[in-house]
């Protein structure tokens, strides 16, 4: 508790020492971020690793409109406990013959894409710092690839229809971080996503959260929009 409100403290004496400080005078119309980025899904105990990219036009010193795209990789094992009601009914035969108290576990490793397009809403009246927020609404999509053991491999494949699968969802969530604005054209980004969505509706047992973290670096260019 005494760590958080230290760090509380830290972060609002920050921003207040920031405003007192001259806004920023230089605000390219586009902007690029290229970043790399951790994916995590605690329902599934799925951590990915992988690489974000996006562009962005400033219409307005506090508005940009832009798109994203990311990409992750990673591996876990999916429990049991995880399955929609009719996948685990279907198994419930064959778990009788684990301990008692035993989960079925299966490797499996994940790839997932996102596509993402929207505002973000900035803040520049801090020199070298900038925060923005963001909603985040797009398109994932995920495929996944089980590597039972080959024991297990006939009753996924009954069950399955085969050891790989793909499914594209819309997500929804939303975003923010700070920028740190080195020169007008360089900057180095750190954001968080939070997002929501129902990949493989027919296997899991509902939506999944997943949150994005992506540290990387900001390049802009094109004219001064805060020019006259």
């Amino acid at each position: 508790m005494r760590r958080s409100t230290f760090l509380l403290s830290l972060l609002v004496l920050f921003v207040s020492v920031g405003t007192c400080l001259s806004q920023q005078e230089y605000v390219s119309r586009y902007s690029t971020f290229t970043a790399f980025s951790y994916f995590s899904t605690p329902s599934m105990n799925l951590a990915q690793r992988g690489f974000d990219a996006d562009f962005g036009v400033n219409l307005r010193s506090w508005l940009t409109l832009g798109g994203d795209f990311s990409y992750g990789k990673g591996g876990t094992s999916l429990l049991s406990s995880s399955l929609s009601p009719s996948v685990q009914a279907k198994l419930a035969p064959f778990l009788h013959y684990l301990p008692p108290g035993t989960m079925l576990a299966v490797p499996y490793s994940a790839s997932t894409y996102t596509y993402e397009a929207g505002p973000q809403f900035n803040y520049r009246k801090m020199k070298k710092v900038t925060l923005f927020v963001r909603p985040a609404l797009g398109a994932l999509h995920m495929n996944m690839t089980a590597n039972p053991d080959p024991r297990l491999a006939p009753l996924l494949t009954q069950l399955l229809g085969s050891m790989s699968k793909s499914d594209t969802v819309v997500f929804y969530g939303f975003g923010g971080g700070v920028t740190w604005e080195a020169t007008p054209h360089f900057g180095i980004r750190v954001a968080t996503d939070v997002v929501h969505y129902d990949v493989f509706s027919n296997l899991l047992n509902g939506g999944r959260n997943t949150v994005r973290v992506t540290v990387g670096t900001k390049y802009s260019f094109g004219r001064n929009i805060l020019a006259k």
